[in-house]
């Protein structure tokens, strides 16, 4: 039996990872933490019998146990909370499936903790990469990335040596705004920047794949997590999402991971490394499919991805910068307060604006998210 906690259990990773769970008996949920779902996390609770749960406010913990006032479970709030569940004997294998900096604490609390880490919270190494990884190798802790493009890099590494990596080959779909100039993208609304034309996401994730800046932030944690330079990681647009990542080796050849467009597959994948378990579902029918074309990303009129790259080539402070930027314009277009080509516009302002720090700690990476949140709330107000 293998005991999981979940960090951001009631989002969509989160729910996805549960249902890998429903289909394994051998895995058992021993604690689970979100933002503010109480109505879900009780659903939750009464399935999967957690010992511990966390909500990130007071409030929505008091509300949660008053609603299971007739089970024996913990309830927990708050960063304290979310710390506790990190570091609980029991539990194996920590899924950090929250959004956001949040992420960070608790993942190093996990690694200290000897922990293997099932990483879907990209913006944890996007930020403090030069903290997590240093830290992972010294405790010895696996992390067994759940992003569909890193456990495609990740599985087409295998066997390999790493030092042999000539080029990661980070595939995109392009969005549901691939081929549009500027001028189309000028009026796009909310709900068609929320129609991702492959995956079934989260919001804020759907809306970073329509602007490309989710792919700069990928090949932020990509550096991280396989140890290569900037220069190493191509960014492949492929409409289709069916090859989902793929490495090119010193001798010229490419080994690619390909897969119908399921999150579930790496979320099991890492929840079971190094075996390989069966899964139902769908498989893929390349006579059905046809033909796969591949593009270029067109940065002209998608300029996320440029502004991380130079984000991730100044390095420091800078994507913490990037991310939070980013995610407060992503906030504000989905609030339609903010135009959708004004999102990478307010990054750029902000990476600018900011004085970068050279090797931050976590209070300096905090500082600098709180900084650049105030610096947009500012801005906005203009």
């Amino acid at each position: 039996m293998k005991k999981i906690a979940i960090l951001g259990s009631t989002g969509s990773i989160g729910t996805q990872t549960l249902e890998v769970v429903r289909a394994n008996p051998e895995l058992q949920v021993s604690a689970l933490a979100a933002n503010s779902s109480v109505k879900k996390m009780e659903e939750q609770i009464r399935e999967f019998c957690p010992g511990t749960v966390a909500m990130w406010t007071e409030e929505a913990a008091a509300e949660l146990k008053a609603r299971v006032a007739d089970l024996d479970v913990k309830i927990l709030w708050g960063m304290e909370g979310l710390l506790e569940i990190a570091v609980l004997p029991e539990v194996s294998v920590l899924v950090t499936a929250v959004v956001g900096m949040i992420g960070i604490k608790p993942t190093i609390a996990a690694i200290r903790a000897g922990k293997e880490i099932a990483l879907a919270n990209k913006e944890t190494l996007v930020t403090a990469g030069h903290i997590i990884m240093p830290l992972a190798k010294e405790r010895g802790v696996s992390i067994l990335p759940v992003d569909s493009e890193h456990s495609a890099i990740f599985q087409s590494l295998n066997g390999e040596r790493e030092n042999r990596i000539e080029k990661l080959l980070l595939t995109a779909s392009g969005g549901p705004f691939r081929g549009r100039t500027r001028e189309q993208l000028a009026d796009i609304g909310v709900e068609d920047a929320l129609k991702h034309p492959n995956w079934l996401m989260g919001r804020k994730i759907t809306v970073d794949c329509a602007t490309l800046v989710n792919k700069g932030l990928e090949v932020m944690e990509a550096r991280w997590l396989f140890g290569v330079e900037l220069e190493q990681i191509q960014v492949v647009v492929h409409p289709q999402s069916v090859i989902h990542s793929a490495v090119q080796f010193a001798d010229g050849a490419v080994m690619a991971q390909l897969g119908v467009p399921d999150m579930k597959l790496p979320i099991q994948y890492a929840l079971f490394y190094p075996d390989r378990k069966p899964m139902g579902g769908k498989r893929l029918d390349l006579f059905e499919l046809g033909s796969m074309t591949f593009e270029r990303p067109d940065l002209e009129n998608f300029p996320g991805l440029e502004l991380a790259y130079r984000a991730a080539g100044l390095g420091g402070s800078m994507p913490v910068v990037f991310n939070a930027a980013n995610e407060r314009a992503v906030a504000l277009f989905l609030e339609e307060k903010l135009k959708f080509v004004q999102i990478p516009e307010l990054i750029g302002e902000a990476m600018e604006h900011h004085r970068r720090i050279e090797d931050p700690t976590v209070e300096e990476i905090l500082a600098a998210e709180a900084e650049t949140y105030e610096y947009i709330a500012g801005r906005i107000k203009q």
